[in-house]
């Protein structure tokens, strides 16, 4: 037998497996890396975050990722050179972090990598006749380049088989979620701002997961990053908010970004940065005559979108009943007039980070893709949602060995 099949199957029996999670989100901002003990699967699992780091990408890293993200028409062969590239510069992250916390690579049981989104194509998204009713979504990093580069079992690519299996291969977050931060007592809605918004639904008392669910709600910080870089470079976001905050809201503006039709579009649903990019905005300000608008006013406007955009979808989601509990995670947790949007259009409901819950906010994503390594290993599917549509009961991640 294959060595690192006979070491997979005495991993999926063990008690517990140490697994590196990784997450390169839209935003570009760098690498999150978690190294996570994990004790058991399914929902008795036990998670220990034993350490953390974010590691910054340079401004060449961003440069070559955004050649190619979200973009109608690319070279082939930069895109093709681009794939294992990412995959060796995150091997040589994950080991600088490994030295860094003094931890041998041999000590680590899995590495789960998200890789690096560079297109989303849901079917309601892409215009492509040939393919019409498919999703489909990329992910750079092989994750063979990073099992021979860091000498760890890989597991990656996980969302091709939420899509292979009837999903839109986002948003993962309920997965995750349902697994770690359930509470027999407590309803919880778990709140990601990354570069698109999506919250995960958790009922109290959930040991059924089918009352659980997940969705994309529109953009969190995609277009706020995008302007802040386009109009006050070297900044790559709009820290604490500051240029938000001193802006006012231009509702001739926020009404025409809202007449997309994704906002009015049923539960649950998944989105991009393809779909809400800069020409997105662009045909608002047009629309609205706001072409000149001063950079505060647009980043003010934004965030108000993106809190609108969150309180429609939870208002659809519980039709009158009262907000649960809401804990955020993500960039835009950090994000005081995003947050104080939300606020608003969110009366009564109560407002905490996943620190509360014992999960750093920053950490929540790279952590989500240790346990659904753990899962794919030593855990069964789970059906979350009772089969709802696009939530598919699959165990997901690719497998890479070292030699």
């Amino acid at each position: 037998m294959n060595p690192a099949l006979t070491r997979l199957c005495q991993l999926a029996q063990a008690p517990s497996r140490r697994i590196i999670g990784l997450m390169s989100g839209t935003s570009l901002d760098g690498l999150d890396v978690a190294l996570c003990r994990l004790a058991g699967a399914g929902p008795g699992t036990q998670l220990t975050l034993e350490h953390f780091a974010t590691v910054p990408y340079d401004d060449e890293t961003r440069r070559r990722i955004r050649q190619v993200f979200a973009q109608g028409q690319v070279s082939l062969e930069y895109l093709t050179l681009l794939n294992p590239w990412i995959a060796r510069l995150h091997a040589r992250l994950v080991l600088d972090c490994l030295r860094q916390w003094q931890v041998a690579p041999a000590e680590v049981d899995l590495l789960a990598s998200h890789g690096q989104t560079v297109y989303h194509a849901p079917q309601h998204q892409h215009q492509q006749p040939d393919f019409a009713g498919q999703n489909a979504t990329l992910q750079l990093g092989d994750g063979d380049h990073l099992a021979v580069e860091t000498g760890i079992i890989t597991l990656s690519d996980f969302r091709q088989k939420h899509l292979a299996a009837g999903g839109e291969g986002a948003p993962l977050a309920a997965y995750g979620d349902y697994l770690l931060l359930s509470s027999p007592a407590e309803p919880r809605l778990l709140l990601n701002l990354g570069g698109i918004a999506n919250f995960t639904y958790l009922p109290p008392a959930s040991q059924d997961a089918r009352a659980a669910f997940s969705t994309d709600t529109g953009p969190g910080n995609t277009l706020l990053d995008a302007l802040v870089r386009q109009h006050r470079p070297p900044l790559q976001y709009d820290e604490d908010g500051r240029l938000a905050l001193a802006g006012q809201v231009h509702e001739g503006l926020l009404a025409a970004l809202l007449t997309h039709p994704f906002f009015a579009a049923p539960l649950p649903k998944t989105t991009g940065p393809e779909l809400f990019g800069p020409a997105y905005l662009a045909a608002a300000q047009a629309a609205s005559y706001t072409e000149t608008l001063g950079l505060e006013d647009l980043l003010a406007t934004l965030a108000e979108l993106s809190a609108l955009g969150v309180a429609r979808a939870v208002k659809l989601a519980f039709e009158g009943r009262p907000v649960p509990p809401v804990y955020l995670s993500g960039g835009g947790a950090h994000n005081p007039a995003l947050v104080a949007a939300l606020q608003r259009h969110l009366p009564g409901a109560r407002f905490a980070t996943t620190d509360a819950l014992g999960v750093p906010p920053d950490a929540k994503e790279a952590i989500l893709f240790a346990v659904l390594a753990n899962e794919a290993v030593a855990g069964q599917p789970v059906a979350i949602g009772a089969g709802r549509q696009r939530v598919p009961a699959v165990s997901m991640g690719k497998l890479s060995w070292p030699g």
